[in-house]
């Protein structure tokens, strides 16, 4: 049998053989159902909301000021009782005493904190209205009356202080109530103490979003770059700043565990 003829009888038990496989009918795929997508378990918990008119906090949450004391706060400086005036429902910095600090430790959790510059304000760039909200100690995000009143821009109002700059300045004027909601992820570490996972940080002000789901550097630092220091859970800090100006005041804080 010459080579010619080999190839074609070849071709045609192949064709044979593939007409026999195409041949062979299997099962179509199920037909796809709406219920294939949907799971029902594990339902979330249910959360009452806060109350708008009353600026209540949500029924989940743990409310470190209502207006009437300071027992979620301790000073930093001592450990003691914390000594910045209450008057009015709301909290005034007491610059004698220096930066308070919340008794329990938190790990990752969404922050809700109302401020104030007063009215009266004096001074300009870093030394009017200067102050900080600390996540888990460690890092800063900056509270400074920047209506009208210029400074570093990553030093300026909702800042990560030296790190990251506000996409926008939504400071209300002096007099005007300003709030963070902060949604803040604490980092994870690896043996050698650098960072497996970054903290993470969202800061929305006045209802605009100001930092983005920003990767921390580091500690923040007045003078220097961010440290990488390894640590657990820590407190909320409120700073007590050394600036000549008027004290700024706080109301409706509370927090939620994430």
């Amino acid at each position: 049998m010459n080579r010619l003829l080999t190839l074609s009888v070849l071709a045609v038990i192949a064709g044979t053989a593939m007409a026999q496989t195409t041949d062979k009918q299997y099962p179509e795929p199920e037909k796809m159902r709406p219920g294939m997508s949907e799971f029902w378990t594990p339902q979330p918990k249910v959360v009452t909301p806060g109350n708008q008119a009353t600026a209540s906090a949500p029924s989940d949450a743990i409310v470190l000021f209502d207006g009437t004391n300071l027992d979620a706060w301790k000073s930093s400086r001592t450990g003691g009782a914390a000594e910045w005036d209450i008057h009015d429902g709301v909290m005034t910095v007491n610059k004698q005493k220096g930066d308070i600090q919340t008794k329990d430790d938190f790990d990752s959790f969404q922050l809700h904190i109302e401020w104030m510059v007063p009215e009266n304000i004096t001074g300009k760039s870093q030394g009017r209205g200067n102050s900080g909200v600390f996540l888990q100690g460690m890092y800063e995000v900056q509270i400074l009356d920047c209506y009208d009143n210029e400074t570093y821009v990553n030093g300026m109002t909702g800042s990560i202080y030296k790190q990251q700059r506000p996409l926008a300045n939504v400071m209300r004027k002096p007099g005007e109530w300003n709030v963070y909601d902060i949604i803040y992820t604490s980092p994870v570490f690896n043996e050698d103490g650098t960072y497996k996972v970054h903290p993470k940080v969202t800061v929305i002000q006045n209802g605009c979003v100001i930092i983005n789901d920003y990767d921390i550097q580091g500690t923040t630092e007045y003078i220097g770059f961010p440290r990488v220091v390894k640590h657990g859970d820590g407190p909320i800090v409120l700073q007590s700043h050394g600036d000549p100006s008027e004290p700024i005041s706080f109301r409706n804080i509370w927090l939620r565990p994430l």
